[in-house]
């Protein structure tokens, strides 16, 4: 199944030294059948728009885990070295569980994805840096509702990710 993956820049320095990318806590998001069903009219590219969308919000939330709590993060960058930028692996999966009590695109990926499964890699580019820092900050809060947070994590989320192949990402992560 192709999945897409929330990964911060850190895990994608991790997937091109180790050569896979373990999803925290197993977490992705895909084309699912009850995706499929909330979106009556969406083709297979809008659709995987959507899970793409999905796994780049639950990137912002692996930086804001990274910000308040690196104890906690499978993969903090606590000396602050990296830009903060969303990022989401694409990937096909062998062993992945559908999870549509926890939203439409969610599934459980069981096992780390090698790096030979990476269709491609998506990131923000420095234009977005100033908007995802700031939703970084209130993305707790949106989730709780405040419509304020809400915004800001939206104009995050209008910035569109850059598109890379998996061998480029070396590159990419030396230049950055």
């Amino acid at each position: 199944m192709r999945v897409y993956v929330p990964v911060t820049l850190a895990m994608l320095q991790r997937l091109v030294a180790d050569e896979s990318v373990q999803p925290v806590s197993g977490t992705a998001f895909a084309v699912t059948p009850t995706l499929r069903e909330a979106y009556a009219h969406g083709d297979e590219d809008e659709l995987a728009d959507v899970a793409l969308r999905d796994a780049a919000l639950a990137s912002l939330r692996l930086l804001a885990d990274d910000t308040h709590d690196t104890a906690g993060s499978s993969e903090p960058d606590p000396a602050g070295t990296m830009p903060t930028r969303r990022a989401v692996v694409e990937a096909d999966a062998d062993d992945v569980t559908l999870r549509p009590d926890l939203d439409d695109a969610v599934v459980r990926v069981r096992g780390p994805i090698p790096l030979t499964n990476v269709i491609a890699a998506y990131v923000d580019n420095a234009s977005a840096e100033p908007a995802v820092k700031a939703a970084v900050e209130v993305i707790d809060a949106a989730d709780l509702g405040n419509e304020d947070a809400e915004l800001t994590v939206g104009d995050a989320q209008d910035h569109d990710l850059a598109w890379y192949a998996p061998q480029e990402l070396p590159f990419l992560l030396e230049l950055l």
